[in-house]
């Protein structure tokens, strides 16, 4: 009776040190589907954003501080334009000319479809928009099947 000895054998062990692997292994690859879905779906967020502030800032007919602008200048209102895939403009449409309001990069792993028409106006004091048609955006993510759509009706809204 006094040589027993207590402990785990070195195949309980293994099995132990097994399982909490396929548990960590599983874990890790949901995690990560999980933060790139995230990831598409901040930018997404962040693309309706800068639409909507085309979009408010044609609704008030803020003029950006330009000579392609200032008086006898009028605005005509906002754009959204999609430059390649991985990057797009704000503007104001102003009869003198575009004056850039923003331009943003996507991050490397997302790309960007160009809506029809491209770009995407919306007028001044709630007059809607250039489109004949709803419009599509459309964000992918490189090496997954994820993506997000986002379209702009011809009165202007967005959803």
């Amino acid at each position: 009776m006094a040589n027993e000895k207590k402990g785990y054998t070195l195949i309980e062990i293994l099995v132990a040190l097994t399982i909490v692997g396929l548990i960590f292994g599983i874990g890790y690859v949901n995690f990560r589907d999980f933060a790139r879905r995230q990831a598409l779906a901040g930018v997404a967020r962040s693309v309706m954003g800068d639409l909507r502030l085309a979009q408010e800032q044609a609704l008030a007919g803020k003029k950006p501080t330009s000579a392609f602008c200032d008086s006898p200048n009028q605005l005509n209102g906002y754009n959204f334009r999609v430059i390649n895939a991985s990057s797009y403009r704000l503007a104001a449409n102003c009869s003198g000319g575009n004056v850039e309001t923003k331009l943003v990069s996507l991050p490397a792993d997302i790309t960007i479809s160009s809506p029809s028409p491209n770009p995407i106006t919306f007028k001044i004091l709630g007059q809607g928009t250039n489109l004949s048609a709803d419009a599509n955006i459309t964000l992918t993510q490189a090496g997954t099947s994820n993506t997000r759509s986002i379209t702009v009706t011809q009165g202007g809204e967005i959803k």
